[in-house]
């Protein structure tokens, strides 16, 4: 047997049509609006940039895009608008989004190389360079692949990137100098040299650049271009505070200019007049001048600050013996070495070395 089922039937087929040519009609009118609110406020953002008003055209971009979050166009003027706030974050995401939309291009991939690279997302630098290169072989990104591996202590692909960012940008200053800090951080200060030379006369505005050159000279024990380097830099204008005084102080000290040293070390004492370790370094000073009692007296400032200082009390004794004044030296260094049996080595390595 055939059963039938009814059917119910809309009892106004044509109002129900209408209806739904209406929902349709609401739609298409809602998308239209949508358009013209995003070209409404898009353009606005666009005469805002033009006329260098930077946080008004972030805003008018970032209304802009509510109507559309997929806008390429819009997302391209808003990742540039975070840039030049300094978003970075927001700046990184936003390209980031476009590359998820199939505007993987050179441009964008630059922008991320130097927003990763700025952001200190090294793996992204890595990432978004190797992307770049594909996408354009003439850019230049062995710079950034250089710095990160300085910054992450990988000095070998350092120096191997920066060599080749050398050759593309001759005259970018920063590389010759993270090749010699390379070199410097792996002790190996005679091929540092050679680069830090380069890298100071390419930016002659970088006083510290000099001294630490004066520094790698000292640990070389060229006491010549030390003392040349570490004063050349404090004449240039670098901040002459205490380590740069102490430093600038021994070199004079190691090169035998008595007066130079003891000047600047006293300079520094009016800073810290307790410091036993500049005392101690004018105190040997004279000491090695031969000019005993003002080593004397320099030591016996230590001991005002220090009465156990055993070091001080030897050293004041062998000043003594010098002077001519044995029995007096030998019974000072006799209380020090009771004080600290280790200084009884020093005596012996002293009258070895006929001191």
């Amino acid at each position: 047997m055939l059963i039938l089922f009814k059917i119910p039937l809309k009892k106004n087929p044509l109002k129900y049509l209408v209806q739904l040519f209406s929902f349709t009609l609401a739609a298409i009118v809602s998308v239209a609006q949508s358009q013209d609110s995003l070209n409404h406020y898009f353009q606005k953002g666009l005469l805002e940039k033009q006329n260098g008003r930077r946080l008004e055209s972030l805003k008018q971009f970032e209304k802009a895009i509510k109507y559309d979050a997929n806008n390429k166009a819009v997302l391209n003027d808003l990742a540039s608008a975070y840039v030049d706030l300094r978003r970075h974050a927001q700046a990184i995401e936003t390209y980031k989004k476009l590359i998820d939309l199939g505007d993987a291009t050179a441009a964008t991939y630059k922008q991320l190389v130097i927003l990763s690279f700025n952001f200190k997302n090294y793996d992204d630098v890595v990432l978004y360079a190797d992307k770049l290169k594909k996408a354009d072989p003439s850019e230049k990104v062995n710079y950034y692949l250089g710095k990160v591996h300085y910054d992450k202590d990988n000095y070998g692909d350092a120096i191997r990137y920066l060599d080749a960012a050398a050759k593309e940008d001759p005259q970018n200053a920063e590389i010759p100098y993270m090749m010699a800090r390379s070199y410097a951080d792996m002790m190996n200060y005679k091929q540092a040299i050679p680069y830090f030379q380069k890298a100071v006369k390419l930016d002659t505005s970088k006083h510290y650049w000099i001294y630490e050159m004066g520094l790698i000279y000292y640990a070389m024990d060229d006491n010549k271009n030390a003392l040349k380097y570490i004063k050349e830099a404090g004449d240039r204008g670098l901040n002459k505070d205490n380590d740069y005084l102490e430093n600038l102080g021994i070199a004079y000290f190691n090169l035998g200019d008595l007066e130079n040293g003891v000047l600047i070390m006293t300079e520094i004492l009016k800073r810290k007049p307790s410091d036993l370790n500049i005392l101690n370094m004018i105190a040997e000073g004279y000491y090695y001048k031969g000019k005993y009692q003002q080593a004397i007296d320099y030591w016996d400032k230590i001991l005002e600050y220090d009465k156990q200082n055993a070091s001080a009390l030897y050293m004041i004794g062998m000043s003594f013996q010098k002077k001519g004044e044995k029995e007096k030296g030998q019974q000072l260094c006799d209380r020090a070495i009771a004080m600290d049996p280790s200084l009884g080595n020093l005596r012996q390595k002293k009258m070895m070395m006929g001191m």
